[in-house]
Formats: structure tokens, C-alpha cells, sequence
């Protein structure tokens, strides 16, 4: 794969931020429609694959779904799930099959209008586009609330981006805080290592793994989930930040049931609302969490069974899920006496303060519709939600960049501005 060369005052017609799936699948678009174009990348290829997951990390979302243009996953293995090192391995391969005009550690510090679209200063060197796709990931600032300031510095603290296994932290019980997908998977990975795990709920979903025969994905993908595009929703706000379902594809892929944990010795809690004195402290609001979490799970079967009754699909009867476990109490306390480590499975936050365009919203998040924004020939691509709930994943990425890819093109034609490809903006000419 070759690298790109940036130099110092070249000119591109379309510059993309970001080097993973989001800015890879565009790259491709690009190509495809012969576009001049550049992908920087602060890291490597894959960087947020290779260095913020654990060890034993694999996807929750079947190979059959890495399906990134021109490049569908051609494994044996369709229905199982790629570790950590063959999602890296996938992406690398992916920037070779089609030579992505690459330039690797080369980190965006700041973007501003220009008289002829967009200035980029990078820590290598000052480009200039005419059009540029922000591909950064939803993955960038680790959120760490600041009541762990009050932890005891004999207290091992890391966030789920630096685990990466339990071998890593000192002799003694972890707290884990956050049931989302991360959290969820590492408490499992700890519990599975014979660790006492303390696990502080919240209020993510579940789902299940299979149900009525099939990978619950399966079904949803048949139904239309992951094409529903979120304009279609009554509440958008409140579905773009909703939290994804924990479920994994561990060891061929299972549920994730907090109640069974518990059964097997693994302590959970309500929200940690306080760190003070010699104890953590939670909200009595276990009950709560595991209910909700089991009832998302039943109603998403709800929608399989009635899909499965219109269609008249055969399809294999399956008994519902009975709770194993209920808490007998709400546990309130917990000493820090007891505790030699906390992983904060509290997510992640944007970092968008490079970008010294107006297109940001009271939150910070960018305001756009499919990914374009309202300044012309800036766009966004790979957000959650982006336009449907593939947009964030291998499996709905492609169709994102796919539209991008057409806005591009029709912002050039209405421009009437053709850059000649690979040249600095010095020596090129307008056709």
C-alpha cells in the first residue's frame, strides 16, 4: 500500500480525516467516481481496532456483515465474529485492494473555511481542499466522570479503552462501571478469569443472541432495522444517543445475562452515584436496570414472532427467558477497602475542537442531514445514527459514503471546479 507524500501547500479536491472503516469506505466511493482525493490517518490503519480493544474482543455483529464496498468478508466463517486481530487484519487488506491514496501519521490540528473551500493544518503540513469528509469515529476523548478523582491512588484506574486483560490489573476485586457493550464484555472477560467483578449497572439494553433458530442480527436485517432511516423515528434526538444492546460473539456467540453472573458470584449494583469516605455508593435502582434490560430483549423477540406469523415463515418455537436471579436487596455501599482496580466502562465523547467551522449544535455534536452539513462541501461519515443503525458499523458504512460520494460529485458539478489529480495547487490548472 502506498504512502502518500503531503506536501506543504498542495491542494486536493476532496480531503477525508480519518483512516478506518468510515474513511476507507469513502475513499473507495471517491475512486470510484475518479476523484482527487487524499485520506490522512493521525495513527495507523485500524488504529482504533488495534489499540483500544481488549484482548479477547471480538464483534458483536456477524462476519456477514462486514461488508465494505467493493471488499465483502470472503472467511469461511460468515455467522461467526472476527476478533481483534483479524478486524485489523481486514481493514489493512481493505487499503490494498484498491491502493488508498494513504497518508499515515498525519494528525488535522485545525480546519477553517478558505476563499476556495477548506484550509487544513496538519502537524506535517498546511493543505487546501475544495471539499472535506470529517471520518473520525465516534471513539475519540475516553469519558471518566470526575467523582473518580476521589479514588485512593493505591486504586488501579483505567478506562475499558486501556484494558486489555485481566492478567493487566493488580490481585484483588475490580469494580467495573457501565453495563454497555464494553462494559458488559469485560466483566464477563474478568469473570471468566475467576476475578471477583463488582458490576455497576446503568441502563443499557440487551438483547439476544439467537432466537427462533437464527442470529437475532439475521432477523433484523430481514426485518429492515438497519435501513430504517432515522427520520423516520418520532424521537430522533433520543435514538441518535441511544446506547447499543450488550449481547457479544464470545466463543461463537451467546447472551450476555447480568442475572446469571450473579448467580455464579459476580456482585452487581445500582448507579454509582458517590465516591466518599470509605465506600462507593449506588442508586437503588438494580431491579430497575435488569428489568428494563430483560424487557428490551422480549420485545425485540415481540417483533420477531410477529414478523416471523405475517410472512408465514417456518420457523422453530422457542419458550421465553425466565429470569434466574432477582436481587434480594439493593446494595448501597460498597467499602473500597475491598477493591484493587476500577474500569470505567463509561464511554466516549467527540472531539471536534479542530474544526473551527459552525456547524455544531449547543452539545457539540454536528449538525448535518445523512452526514452534509450546512456549510457546503463539508461532511460528516461513520456517526452512530448517522442515517440508519448500520451507520455506524461495517454493515451500513458503505451505503453512507455511497450517498457522500454522489453529494460530492453533484457539489463539483454545481461548482464547475476540476482539480487535475496528484498535482499541488501551485501547478495545477481549472478545466
Amino acid at each position: 500500500m502506498p504512502q502518500v507524500r503531503v506536501r506543504d501547500g498542495a491542494h486536493y479536491a476532496v480531503v477525508v480525516v480519518g483512516g478506518g472503516q468510515a474513511g476507507l469506505a469513502t475513499s473507495w466511493q471517491l475512486t470510484a467516481r475518479g476523484i482527487d482525493h487524499v485520506v490522512l490517518e493521525a495513527d495507523r490503519v485500524a488504529n482504533e481496532w488495534r489499540d483500544r480493544r481488549w484482548d479477547s474482543f471480538c464483534l458483536v455483529t456477524p462476519n456477514w456483515q462486514c461488508d465494505l464496498p467493493g471488499f465483502p468478508y470472503a472467511g469461511a466463517d460468515r455467522d461467526g465474529f472476527m476478533v481483534r486481530d483479524e478486524i485489523v487484519a481486514y481493514l489493512e487488506d481493505y487499503a490494498r485492494c484498491f491502493d488508498v491514496p494513504l497518508a499515515e501519521g498525519i494528525r488535522a490540528t485545525n480546519l477553517e473555511e478558505y476563499p476556495q473551500g477548506f484550509k487544513l493544518t496538519t502537524d506535517a503540513a498546511t493543505i487546501t481542499a475544495d471539499q472535506m469528509v470529517i471520518a473520525t469515529g465516534p471513539y475519540q476523548r475516553p469519558k471518566i466522570p470526575r467523582m473518580a478523582e476521589r479514588l485512593p491512588g493505591e486504586v488501579l484506574q483505567l478506562h475499558s479503552s486501556q484494558y486489555r486483560n485481566p492478567g493487566q490489573l493488580p490481585a484483588g476485586e475490580v469494580v467495573v462501571v457501565g453495563t454497555g457493550q464494553s462494559g458488559c464484555q469485560i466483566a464477563e472477560d474478568l469473570h471468566l478469569a475467576g476475578r471477583q467483578v463488582h458490576l455497576v449497572t446503568g441502563s443499557a439494553p440487551r438483547v439476544a443472541r439467537f432466537y427462533r433458530g437464527r442470529d437475532v442480527v439475521a432477523w433484523l436485517d430481514e426485518m429492515g432495522y438497519y435501513v430504517k432511516g432515522i427520520e423516520e423515528f418520532d424521537d430522533v434526538d433520543a435514538v441518535r444517543f441511544r446506547v447499543n444492546h450488550y449481547v457479544t460473539g464470545r466463543d461463537g456467540g451467546r447472551d450476555i445475562d447480568l442475572r446469571r453472573f450473579a448467580l455464579e458470584g459476580m456482585n452487581l449494583y445500582g448507579r454509582l452515584v458517590a465516591i466518599g469516605g470509605s465506600d462507593l455508593h449506588f442508586a437503588t435502582d438494580l431491579r430497575t436496570n435488569l428489568d428494563h434490560a430483560d424487557a428490551v430483549s422480549e420485545g425485540i423477540k415481540d417483533s420477531i414472532d410477529a414478523f416471523i406469523g405475517a410472512r408465514g415463515i417456518q420457523a422453530p418455537g422457542e419458550s421465553r427467558y425466565q429470569p434466574v436471579w432477582q436481587p434480594s436487596v439493593e446494595p448501597e455501599k460498597l467499602p473500597l477497602q475491598e477493591i484493587s482496580a476500577v474500569v470505567w466502562s463509561t464511554g466516549f465523547s467527540r472531539d471536534d475542537s479542530w474544526i473551527r467551522v459552525p456547524v455544531f449544535d449547543g452539545r457539540g455534536y454536528p449538525t448535518h442531514r445523512r452526514g452534509v452539513t450546512s456549510v457546503p462541501g463539508l461532511y460528516f461519515v461513520g456517526l452512530p445514527w448517522q442515517h440508519t443503525w448500520g451507520s455506524g458499523r461495517f454493515g451500513g458504512v458503505a451505503a453512507d459514503a455511497a450517498y457522500l460520494g454522489d453529494q460530492i460529485v453533484q457539489r463539483r458539478m454545481q461548482t464547475g471546479v476540476r482539480w487535475i489529480a496528484g498535482l499541488p495547487r501551485s501547478e495545477k490548472t481549472v478545466a
